[in-house]
């Protein structure tokens, strides 16, 4: 046996040993889980049952208090009843000795008068003898046959049937993911449900590696749930869910992948204009960055030390990403960044938020021929909406070096709208969904989303799905007259 084979057998056994000492690490857990589960659900029986006996023992002593206060009360009518009669009783004796007493007098004078007395005072003739009060207390006997039965039949409870999600039912609409699903069969015992959903990029089940991890809703008490805010940078979702009673879950469904089809980009921070400092969605008007430049430029000609102090403190790393090929900087005054992503069929929805007080600022689309020079609007390379704070406000659409000027609030919040197939592009109000402005063409070359900032900021919201208020909005105004005639 050689050398080469007795290595491939080394590390064979050093494979299995790994793999062996691991399954030792989970059987070790596995115990240390059994102890812990195990103490957790006698803890759990014995707090049932503590519960109950505490519901018995006060029924208990309610009933029992309402047997004693039954027995009071009857017990006084009765005892004052017997004391009427008593005494009615011993006033009646009374009154016959003296009748008695009468009849035997020789004096017949006397008789209307003890007759008169007899009538009168004798209380024996105004006395009911009806009891007040029944001695029967059969209405507040009990019977726990049926209660005592149920008792015998407590069991553990059951594990939850695995729900199943039904697909032809779920919905995925405006950046919000509704999931409904259902039992096999209905179960009286479910206390609630756990839904999980992870991003991905695969439509197939899941994999054993997956690039983003569950996340995860508990405590749904509806067989449906309704996930909203969603920002879709994924081509899928998927998710899962499984059912709970007080005791223990049931299993996760069969996973399902619903399609989160929505524009996502990044901007380039390569092509920018140097006096914009790009992150990957949003971007801030940096003054010195030509002047930074120009430093730069100067160390090198002066052969400054690649980590020298001063090098290390001039230069940023929001910096660091090179020109993409074929593209150079925006230059002079064309602040302008483009995004790193082409539209070139289909429809595109994405949002920006802008700072009001910028000097100057422009949302629009560019051919990939727009110029290092050329500002936003001013060419036939580029179509925009355009807010102007130098001098005098305004709030212009602008293509071919055209604008219109127009007539509505400034929104904080633009949304950008593109169907490049029909040659649409319009821009709302991202909140109120207000249509400001539509463009009407025919787009000969991919379309690249740009902006353009002076002296302000702005960020960028990608991943959005087209508004259905949107959508409903341009198919009504598909046959309308194009609303930049003046830009043509």
């Amino acid at each position: 046996m050689g050398e080469e084979s007795l290595r491939k057998i080394t590390h064979t056994l050093a494979s299995k040993n790994e793999e062996i000492s691991n399954f030792v690490c989970t059987l070790k857990q596995s115990l240390d889980n059994l102890e812990a589960n195990s103490n957790r659900v006698q803890d759990d029986l014995q707090s049932e049952f503590t519960s109950l006996h505490t519901i018995l023992d006060e029924m208990k002593e309610n009933m029992l208090t309402r047997i004693k206060q039954e027995r009071a009360s009857r017990t006084y009518e009765l005892q004052s009843q017997l004391s009427a009669c008593s005494k009615a009783l011993e006033s009646s004796e009374e009154l016959l000795e003296l009748a008695n007493q009468t009849l035997c007098s020789s004096e017949a004078d006397g008789f209307p008068q003890v007759s008169s007395a007899l009538v009168t005072m004798a209380p024996a003739f105004r006395l009911s003898l009806k009891a007040k009060a029944s001695d029967n207390m059969s209405h507040l006997m009990v019977d726990f046959s049926q209660e005592r039965e149920m008792l015998h039949g407590l069991k553990f409870l059951p594990v939850p049937a695995t729900p199943e999600i039904q697909v032809s039912e779920c919905q995925v609409c405006d950046n919000t993911v509704t999931v409904v699903w259902a039992l096999p069969e209905a179960d009286t015992k479910i206390d609630h449900y756990i839904l999980e959903h992870r991003r991905t990029n695969h439509e197939g089940p899941p994999r054993l590696r997956e690039d983003y991890p569950w996340m995860v809703v508990e405590g749904i008490k509806e067989t449906e749930h309704v996930i909203t805010g969603l920002r879709f940078d994924t081509r899928y979702m998927t998710f899962r869910v499984k059912a709970c009673n007080k005791a223990v879950a049931g299993d996760f469904s069969e996973p399902i992948t619903l399609e989160t089809h929505a524009f996502t980009f990044k901007l380039d921070s390569g092509s920018s204009h140097q006096n914009l400092k790009v992150d990957d969605l949003s971007v801030e008007w940096d003054s010195c960055g030509g002047k930074i430049q120009d430093i730069r430029k100067e160390k090198n000609r002066t052969n400054s030390p690649m980590h020298s102090p001063a090098r290390s403190a001039l230069m940023s790393p929001k910096r660091a990403p090179t020109a993409r090929p074929g593209r150079d900087r925006f230059t002079a005054e064309s602040y302008t960044v483009l995004a790193d992503t082409m539209i070139d069929a289909g429809q595109q929805y994405w949002e920006v938020r802008f700072d009001k007080e910028s000097k100057a600022f422009a949302v629009g689309v560019a051919l990939r021929s727009l110029g290092r020079f050329d500002q936003l609007g001013k060419t036939s390379a580029s179509w925009c909406i355009h807010l102007n704070n130098w001098l005098q406000q305004s709030l212009t659409a602008k293509h071919n070096n055209k604008a219109r000027t127009l007539d509505c609030p400034i929104p904080s919040i633009i949304g950008t709208y593109i169907n490049y197939d029909e040659g649409i592009l319009s821009f709302y109000n991202a909140k109120t969904k207000q249509l400001m402005h539509t463009f009407k063409t025919k787009f000969q070359q991919p379309l690249i989303p740009a902006f353009m900032v002076w002296n302000g900021s702005f960020s960028v919201v990608t991943g959005l799905q087209v508004p259905s208020v949107v959508q409903s909005g341009q198919r009504k105004n598909s046959g309308t007259s194009s609303s930049n005639a003046s830009l043509t």
